[in-house]
């Protein structure tokens, strides 16, 4: 049970590895493409500031461990993990290949309910807990949409007879603030995730008795997606920061104090959502206050059908993996 337990803690964060990578180059993709700051110093100040957001909270990462399943409940509950992580770094690696900024928080959580039902089946899904969860995911987008249509609105109201070289020089300057804040926040609520899911096991385990968090797996879980920021995730930020709208360092910045009201919100009620949705609808609702036509709606589609699919995707592999694991249980 311990080297199994050990095996569990590496692949969750190796998750937490890939998050870094594949959802935190969301939150420096606008800061980027508007050359805010030049790439590599925005991924190093993306990863100090994912460590602090990480290192910083923990409402989300119970959220994770207790609301979908009682891990007291499920047999085999540290397989379950493991199928589930295994399940959510194989969707992050493929849809990183593609380049398709979809949710890690989504596979993750698809993963999870996946491997639970296939171990205890539907009765083990605690359906309020789920359900709260859903609600989160799915409000998320609409209201960072709204709240960066809204903005841009008033910014643009606001900026009307300001020249747009003054404008643009003074927002590039907001978004290095902009950038550290969004990354913080993403990493109150991601990297919860793998602490959660930790937990879980550890509970599962008769390691420990309640959801608490140990120092231990806080700093692991802050160090691992710090690490997997600083590789970088350039496919990613690609998508997001040039292939919806071409950003300017005012929409730039609009789109990201839409994803940090929207992230802070979710976290201080502690509610996993995800960076990859927030920060692609803040841009859409800004492009569409800016310029509805210059948003590249076909791009945004795809993107919005990746977010569809991945929770029953990622249900369906971890549910295979833990049927094939326990051929050998």
């Amino acid at each position: 049970m311990l080297t199994l337990m050990i095996i569990t803690v590496l692949f969750a964060l190796a998750f937490d590895f890939t998050n870094g990578f594949h959802d935190t180059a969301n939150a420096i993709a606008t800061s980027v493409s508007t050359k805010a700051l030049p790439p590599r110093l925005a991924v190093i100040y993306a990863a100090v500031a994912n460590f602090a957001g990480a290192y910083t909270f923990t409402g989300v990462a119970k959220t994770i461990g207790g609301s979908i399943a009682d891990p007291l409940q499920i047999h085999h509950g540290v397989i379950v993990v493991l199928a589930a992580v295994i399940a959510a770094i194989s969707w992050n690696l493929m849809t990183w290949a593609k380049g398709i900024p979809s949710s890690s928080s989504h596979a993750l959580i698809g993963a999870l309910t996946g491997a639970v039902i296939s171990s205890a089946g539907w009765h083990a899904i605690n359906v309020k807990g789920f359900t709260t969860i859903l609600q989160g995911l799915i409000i998320s987008p609409f209201a960072a949409f709204a709240i960066g249509f809204i903005l841009m609105i008033i910014f643009k109201y606001l900026f009307a007879n300001t020249a747009p070289r003054k404008v643009n020089h003074w927002f590039r300057r907001m978004q290095w603030i902009s950038a550290g804040l969004q990354a913080f926040w993403h990493g109150t609520n991601d990297a919860q995730k793998s602490m959660g899911i930790i937990a879980f096991a550890l509970v599962a385990a008769g390691i420990q008795p309640k959801l608490d968090i140990p120092l231990w797996v806080k700093l692991l879980c802050a160090l691992a997606m710090a690490l997997g920021t600083l590789s970088g995730g350039w496919r990613i930020i690609r998508t997001v920061g040039t292939k919806i709208i071409k950003l300017e360092p005012l929409t730039g910045f609009t789109a990201d104090l839409s994803s940090i009201a929207t992230n802070f919100t979710a976290t201080m009620l502690k509610l996993p959502v995800s960076t990859t949705h927030i920060i692609s609808s803040s841009i859409m609702g800004v492009g569409s206050a800016h310029r509805f036509r210059a948003v590249k709606w076909g791009v945004a589609g795809q993107i919005v059908f990746s977010w569809i699919i991945t929770i029953p995707i990622s249900a369906c592999i971890a549910a295979i993996i833990f049927q094939v694991f326990k051929l050998f249980l």
